[in-house]
């Protein structure tokens, strides 16, 4: 496990690589990346961003998701993974916005966990882009990252991962980690081949040490 000292070491490191770090789903306003997000789920920011662009054109509220078939929905969507399954939890989440919510989506994470097919990770991302609310959001990036680096234990579970994290970084800090996380994770210390021969961590990464040792064999 990486001493104080070491993880502001890396989390200053990422800052470096990755001043920039941002939500890369494209959208305009809180519903838009609640659905977003939701349409993530094993699946690439990239695909959901291409399919998002027509989408957010057709739909605009939640009644303009209930006023379509679901078949229609389904197949808008069709691109995606496990499009019949989000197609019909988006229309579930339409109806209990307007049921619960007045149509608005809320700011709350535990409300926002209570809505279809919204998880904590989910609910991290919409209350920390959408409303300013510190929080960090374990997608696989994150979790892949910081047990590579000995943030956590290999064994923690993803709510582990977010509590550990909670704790060992600083509350003001814990947004920008989460997209600068991501982006260590999607563009350098990716899951088939991290690029430990040039990653300006290798002196505290564990994972990292490992991996070279056996290349080096």
């Amino acid at each position: 496990m990486l001493t104080v000292k070491q993880i502001r070491h890396c989390l200053d490191t990422m800052g470096e690589m990755f001043p920039d770090a941002h939500c890369e789903l494209v959208h305009s306003n809180s519903f838009e990346l609640v659905i977003a997000v939701s349409l993530s789920a094993q699946c690439t920011d990239a695909l959901v961003n291409k399919v998002t662009k027509d989408l957010f054109q057709k739909y605009k509220t939640p009644e303009d998701y209930l006023s379509v078939s679901l078949e229609e929905l389904q197949n808008d969507i069709r691109s995606i993974g496990l499009y019949r399954n989000k197609a019909k939890n988006i229309q579930k989440l339409c109806q209990l916005l307007l049921d619960e919510y007045g149509g608005e989506v809320p700011r709350d994470r535990d409300e926002l966990t209570k809505l279809p097919g919204v998880g904590r990770k989910t609910a991290n991302v919409v209350v920390s882009v959408a409303f300013g609310v510190p929080a960090i959001a374990v997608d696989t990036h994150v979790e892949r990252v910081s047990k590579r680096l000995g943030f956590c234990r290999w064994k923690d579970s993803v709510l582990e991962v977010e509590k550990a994290l909670m704790k060992k970084v600083p509350m003001e800090e814990w947004s920008v980690t989460h997209h600068r996380m991501i982006f260590f994770g999607r563009y350098h210390c990716k899951a088939q081949r991290p690029q430990c021969e040039v990653c300006p961590l290798l002196e505290v990464c564990r994972e990292g040490k490992k991996r070279m040792k056996e290349r080096n064999k």
